[in-house]
């Protein structure tokens, strides 16, 4: 008689089913419970964590009056050594003690496409749930749609850890956020170790910039990133005594919060990372922040909108205003457009700098678009991000080309140009908007959530930036030829309570 019986899968939801099938079909053997995507959570795809899945596991082995083993299997790519990665993931996660060949080991599956995977191999595969049973994961979207008639197919284990830990609302947060991808990611196309050392590199250079206005006590930083910023409050005395939290939507940036904390890089015990859509039900009780840091994190609110973009910001500035405690602060450090974002300019770019194709490429397409992008001209750049500005951020971006010169809005020349070097992450980059709002408008979008302006608030201009990769190979003038002076590209904006 075989040793065990393998069950791979994600093992959200356990099903009555499933029950019933482990007691008929596992006799004395060991179930081994391959827990795939077990380091991911609060995503599309995988919206509950390992620890609470395996809990589930171990009370329904119980019930059940079977033996199990539960070990957790990282997420790969798809690949067709799929079953293999598994099986050596098991070996690992039992310190070599259980291992797993076609001699002593039945594999039960129900997706085709994997269990062809085992057969591969040689295991004997039999099937879970029939034809017309439904399968986790279809429970799992009955969770998602607030359909309680969840509670009766599946297994009580599953429904005593849902009740305990709320994970019914954890899913459908998770699930129908109309933001976040799949696997955590604002797009599939980030490069998101190219984002973690941009914000390592920033962080010291925005908390000069910040620094004095922050308030001590609870000081909560939206959009942390690796938690750079967070560290430089951490090694500051003034806060020594308060608390540290760092909300973050992105899986990749928020492990890497994770692992920080891990490893001994803040000094003070009292800080807590959050994976979150703060665009969601409410995270922090009513007046209870002291500080709210948002660093390049505003304009993404605005870009990945879900339906109107002003009243999406807007509901986010109230959100902040509801947790952010009398005399607190809301400090906003990011981008903006220029104050007459609807100027018409004039704009001519350097045609000499790199190649110039006829048409605009289908990026999507090539094996390597940031080496594509890296050899085009700064014209060329410029229908290039035309093209993708308008599929990806949804937005006109209308323009009219007389000779060399381009006719537009200044608010789209600056979209443009402060994104035309960004050629690592161009589709991504290519979803975001940071000429939506300028200084004005978010200030008005404070005051309406019922903040005051600080008068220290001001929009100012990146000269770095302009000097060393806009006025090298662009230049703006009115229509009739008079020079127009670079505007403001970003804003520092200080919002009290």
């Amino acid at each position: 008689m075989t040793e065990y019986l393998l069950f791979p899968g994600r093992h959200h939801v356990l099903t009555r089913f499933q029950g019933e099938f482990l007691r008929e079909r596992a006799g004395g053997r060991t179930v081994v419970w391959a827990v795939t995507s077990a380091n991911h959570r609060t995503t599309k795809r995988n919206p509950v964590g390992f620890d609470r899945r395996e809990a589930a596991i171990e009370r329904f082995s119980v019930a059940e009056g079977i033996r199990s083993l539960v070990v957790g299997v990282v997420d790969t790519p798809p690949t067709d050594e799929f079953a293999e990665v598994t099986v050596k993931a098991i070996e690992a996660g039992t310190d070599d003690l259980v291992r797993l060949t076609p001699e002593n080991t039945v594999v039960a599956c129900s997706t085709d496409e994997v269990s062809k995977l085992y057969e591969r191999l040689g295991f004997t595969v039999i099937g879970v749930e029939p034809e017309g049973v439904l399968r986790p994961w279809d429970v799992l979207l009955m969770v998602a749609a607030g359909n309680d008639e969840w509670r009766a197919v599946a297994h009580p284990a599953t429904v005593d850890v849902f009740e305990r830990y709320a994970l019914d609302a954890q899913v459908r947060r998770c699930v129908n956020d109309p933001v976040v991808g799949d696997d955590g990611g604002l797009t599939t196309t980030r490069d998101y170790k190219t984002y973690a050392d941009a914000f390592e590199t920033a962080a010291d250079r925005k908390w000069q910039q910040i620094k004095e206005f922050v308030r001590p006590g609870r000081i909560l930083d939206i959009g942390c990133a690796t938690g750079a910023t967070l560290q430089l409050v951490d090694a500051d005395p003034r806060f020594h005594e308060s608390d540290l939290i760092g909300v973050e939507v992105a899986r990749h940036l928020f492990a890497e919060c994770e692992h920080k904390k891990e490893q001994g890089f803040f000094r003070n015990p009292n800080v807590y990372f959050y994976q979150r859509n703060m665009l969601g039900s409410a995270v922090f009780p009513a007046r209870s922040i002291d500080t709210t840091l948002t660093l390049a994190l505003t304009h993404e609110i605005w870009s990945y909108a879900d339906g109107s973009r002003p009243e999406t910001v807007q509901r986010f500035a109230d959100a902040l205003y509801a947790h952010t405690a009398p005399e607190g602060v809301w400090i906003n450090s990011d981008v903006c457009g220029p104050a007459e974002p609807d100027r018409s300019v004039v704009l001519e770019l350097d045609d000499s700098d790199g190649s110039n194709p006829a048409q605009p490429a289908e990026l999507e397409s090539l094996d390597d678009p940031a080496a594509y992008i890296g050899k085009l001209s700064t014209r060329a750049r410029f229908f290039q991000f035309a093209q993708d500005f308008r599929r990806n951020a949804r937005v006109p971006f209308e323009y009219a080309v007389q000779g060399d010169r381009l006719v537009l809005r200044l608010a789209d020349a600056m979209d443009f140009l402060t994104r035309k070097d960004y050629v690592d992450n161009w589709l991504s980059e290519t979803h975001e908007q940071f000429c939506g709002l300028n200084f004005a408008g978010w200030s008005a979008v404070a005051e309406r959530a019922g903040f005051r302006i600080d008068p220290s608030s001001r929009p100012w201009r990146n000269d770095w930036v302009i000097d060393n990769r806009i006025a090298p190979v662009a230049s703006i003038t009115t229509p009739t030829g008079d020079p127009v002076d670079w505007p403001d590209t970003h804003q520092l904006l200080i919002a009290r309570r």
